[in-house]
């Protein structure tokens, strides 16, 4: 692993103002997230917070909130998010040299929303090949060194079938001394053997086991009966 704990580090904010409006943000300041698995992912509604979050971890590591490895930061036009500047983190044991030296940190932001540019500038030429193919294409050539590796629903551009195979890189990732945090929807993602995962919403953050989470209830009920849900949406 390389991060033990991340914690936001802010003089003075105001409860009513984005980021620090946000439950799982605020729980950030009170007690930090302290990670105890080397892959984590965050599980929550739309709207609850988890890609703020994930985005503002990631930038605050030194990756680029629009996307990429670390050797490419800042081809966003966008400032630093409040939250990205704020950010602060505790080294576990395997990563206190990435965390002291700034040129030694290696690692990778995707999130499915620019993940085409990034891939783009990462070499992967995504007009060339399908979004899911350039996902993957990232996962076989960037995801093989030791450092952190931050996704946002990377399941958005993923078959089931390649769902799969990415559980078998981050796998192969963490065997090598990598650490994953994952935003997701994904109950298959999710079901990682010996993954943490922490559920966020208006009560902050919680660790859930896979089998108690709302949405692993949710997809195994409409599989058994979709009938059950339709009904109360289709005329």
């Amino acid at each position: 692993m390389i991060i033990e704990r991340v914690y936001a580090h802010v003089a003075s904010w105001k409860a009513e103002e984005w980021p620090w409006s946000v439950p799982c943000v605020r729980g950030l300041l009170a007690d930090g997230l302290r990670f105890s698995a080397p892959v984590t992912f965050l599980v929550g509604e739309n709207g609850s917070g988890k890609s703020t979050l994930i985005e503002g971890l990631a930038e605050g590591f030194g990756l680029d909130s629009w996307g990429g490895s670390h050797d490419w930061r800042y081809a966003s036009h966008r400032p630093k998010s409040v939250l990205g500047e704020t950010m602060r983190f505790e080294a576990a044991p395997g990563g206190r040299r990435m965390l002291g030296n700034w040129s030694a940190r290696k690692g990778f932001f995707l999130r499915a929303e620019t993940a085409l540019d990034a891939l783009g500038r990462e070499g992967f030429v995504p007009d060339t090949v399908s979004h899911g193919e350039g996902f993957l294409a990232a996962f076989r050539d960037k995801f093989l060194q030791p450092g952190l590796y931050v996704m946002d629903e990377p399941e958005a551009a993923l078959s089931f079938a390649s769902c799969l195979e990415l559980l078998g890189h981050v796998d192969q990732l963490v065997k090598k001394g990598g650490q994953v945090i994952c935003a997701t929807h994904s109950p298959l993602l999710t079901a990682l053997p010996g993954a943490d995962i922490i559920e966020v919403g208006e009560h902050g953050m919680r660790r859930v086991a896979w089998d108690e989470l709302a949405l692993v209830d949710h997809w195994r009920r409409y599989l058994t009966d979709p009938q059950s849900y339709l009904r109360h949406i289709l005329d």
